[in-house]
């Protein structure tokens, strides 16, 4: 089968694929709609592993149940993309986001299993979930997205009334500006160096304002808007710059929740969160029960994220589409690939 696959640095390549066939475990899913992700991004920047298949963000039906004597064939699913081992702490406190094995199988983000930019996945049967049929297959594809935006605004444990700063405009910080307004967040602000993304999340409603990060004033802006900096901030790019705009712009004795993800180490000001005991956390994916909310809550239309797609497009387009993506110009943050368009 037709599939998307990693060639080299900021190239991808259209190359045939085994499709999964039923084995009497894996769940066989004909994949309908699959998201980009900002860590797909990251892999395509490096160009490596050669070969891999991505696409861990997608919605499907089932083609075969596998083991899952609750699943028939036609049903409506998405999944997690993860490959937890059941058995560690980690897995055992309802946290398998931070098992040591949760990334070995990944799908799309291992080469041992070929993610949703190919039409057929074969997906380990307990990370299956089903989706209601009010929720579409665009959005039943977003759940994963979602679901890191929540995770991010939980452990940001916002209070009614905070002031929370969301550094980066792409997907993850548009979701986590819209759950930090949901749980009570008096200003939310996005800071961005693209102009267009910047004003996006504002005209989507996410985002109370936004600011210029390459703006002289920034820092001096930020303090003019809360005095003493904001009481939380979620940083969802990962680069250096990003990382240390995160401690210096929350507030002393304030929260930072780190979600961007860097594949280089990145330097920081560990000055500023020592001398302001500043409390730092990682953040990484999702717990299963926040997936299925981030389902609940689609499903039941208290959130929209419909409103944060740009576009939906086939095969042939997944490398114009991560250049689109990456271009600094354009206000696209979720273009959704469709493998059999």
């Amino acid at each position: 089968m037709r599939s998307v696959a990693l060639k080299g640095i900021k190239e991808f390549e259209i190359k045939e694929i085994e499709e999964p066939v039923a084995d009497g475990e894996n769940v066989i899913i004909e994949v309908k709609k699959a998201g980009i992700c900002g860590s797909d991004i990251h892999y395509w920047y490096v160009g490596e592993p050669i070969g891999l298949v991505m696409g861990h963000e997608f919605s499907g039906v089932v083609k075969d149940p596998g083991s899952r004597k609750d699943l028939k064939v036609g049903d409506r699913v998405t999944a997690l993309p993860i490959s937890p081992c059941l058995e560690c702490h980690a897995c055992k406190s309802g946290n398998p986001q931070y098992c040591i094995h949760t990334w070995d199988k990944a799908t799309g983000l291992s080469l041992t299993n070929p993610g949703a930019l190919a039409p057929v996945v074969a997906i380990r049967p307990d990370m299956v979930v089903k989706v209601p049929d009010n929720i579409t297959d665009e959005e039943a594809a977003m759940t994963e997205p979602t679901a890191v935006g929540l995770h991010a605004s939980k452990l940001a444990d916002i209070k009614v009334g905070d002031k929370v700063l969301v550094i980066g405009g792409g997907i993850i910080g548009l979701v986590s500006a819209m759950f930090a307004k949901m749980e009570g967040a008096s200003l939310v602000v996005v800071s961005e160096t693209n102009k267009a993304r910047g004003q996006k999340a504002v005209s989507l409603g996410v985002a109370d304002e936004w600011m210029d990060a390459l703006d002289p004033k920034f820092l001096e802006n930020v303090m003019n808007k809360t005095d003493i900096g904001f009481d939380i901030v979620i940083e969802c790019c990962g680069n250096t710059g990003a990382v240390s705009s995160s401690l210096t712009t929350v507030k002393t004795g304030g929260t930072v929740v780190l979600v961007g993800v860097s594949m280089t180490p990145v330097a920081i000001p560990t000055a500023i969160a020592v001398m302001h005991e500043l409390t730092l956390k990682g953040a990484i994916a999702y717990t299963k029960d926040e997936f299925q909310t981030c389902i609940n809550l689609m499903s039941s239309k208290k959130i929209n994220m419909l409103k944060f797609l740009d576009s939906i497009v086939g095969l042939d387009d997944v490398q114009a589409s991560y250049e689109k993506l990456t271009s600094g110009v354009s206000d696209a943050v979720k273009i959704i690939v469709d493998p059999n368009k």
